[in-house]
């Protein structure tokens, strides 16, 4: 018998065609069970979170090492039926050869696209100088390209999450990514509709992620005619999440009640959910 579920270049085309016209929500599951729930809401993709799988590993974020996120690229692509986008931080590399390992690396865990950002870890040069990232860039791009080229490359300008709000030194990374390989451009901590409009119009025709991990008034209905093609939340999810368990615990240890505890999640709810899923994938 045929195997019903859709193959990694199904996957990898599915993801692509995604991106061609509209918007759509691509939320970031941390683990097997997030991954799995998400998709039985209808959503079309996933993205992986470095800082919400980190967390989950008991690291701060960008501390994880290479294999295990490699390992967690792989655990997620088997989990679900849709495509992965991997956050994969800076390429775990400092040099572009070792850059270019880890991003086949990464491909061959089957996912459908694969983040590179710019930023360095270090808060007195938080940004590589752009001829060094779009450097980065080229480098991922003919990675993917090698392997086969249907894996998505996203260009990240990290420039207002260290601090630097320039809308035009964003602008001008993003564009030079794009001109490098990227096929899809992004910029964590865009807010604005004035600047959400001008990265889109900045990097058009190619699709701009939009990132939302904040109680935003946007709507997705409101961010697509801006022009933005896929938003995502980050670690949004996982921190919903912590949130709860860390007032629930702190309301135990501080006042002895067990008042958060009414927010949970039905257990017979979770309990059927995994069960049927479990079923599903079997019978699939």
């Amino acid at each position: 018998m045929a195997d019903p579920r859709p193959s990694i270049t199904d996957k990898r085309r599915s993801f692509r065609q995604l991106h061609e016209s509209g918007c759509f929500a691509i939320p970031n599951p941390w683990d097997i069970g997030s991954a799995r729930y998400l998709q039985s809401l209808g959503y079309k993709a996933l993205a992986t979170t470095s800082s919400g799988f980190a967390w989950s590993k008991g690291y701060n974020d960008n501390a994880v090492p290479r294999d295990t996120v490699l390992a967690h690229l792989n655990e997620l692509v088997e989990a679900s039926d849709l495509p992965i986008n991997a956050d994969f931080e800076s390429g775990f590399a400092s040099g572009l050869g070792g850059l270019a390992d880890n991003v086949r690396l990464a491909v061959e865990t089957g996912i459908a696209g694969l983040s590179i950002e710019d930023s360095t870890g270090d808060r007195a040069n938080p940004l590589l100088p752009i001829d060094a990232a779009v450097d980065r860039i080229r480098a991922a791009r003919h990675a993917i390209d090698k392997a086969g080229g249907d894996v998505m490359l996203v260009g990240r300008a990290e420039c207002f999450l260290v601090g630097r709000t320039d809308l035009d030194e964003t602008i001008a990374r993003l564009t030079a990514y794009s001109m490098a390989g990227a096929d899809c451009l992004y910029a964590p901590g865009i807010r604005s509709r004035e600047q959400i409009a001008a990265l889109v119009a900045a990097v058009a025709p190619k699709p701009l992620n939009l990132l939302i991990g904040h109680a935003s008034p946007l709507t997705m209905a409101e961010v697509a005619e801006l022009g933005v093609r896929r938003v995502s939340v980050g670690g949004a999810l996982a921190r919903a999440a912590w949130g709860g368990m860390m007032r629930a615990a702190r309301m135990l240890a501080d006042e002895g009640r067990f008042d958060a505890f009414a927010d949970a999640a039905s257990g017979v709810e979770l309990d059927d959910f995994f069960r049927d899923d479990r079923r599903r994938r079997q019978l699939g």
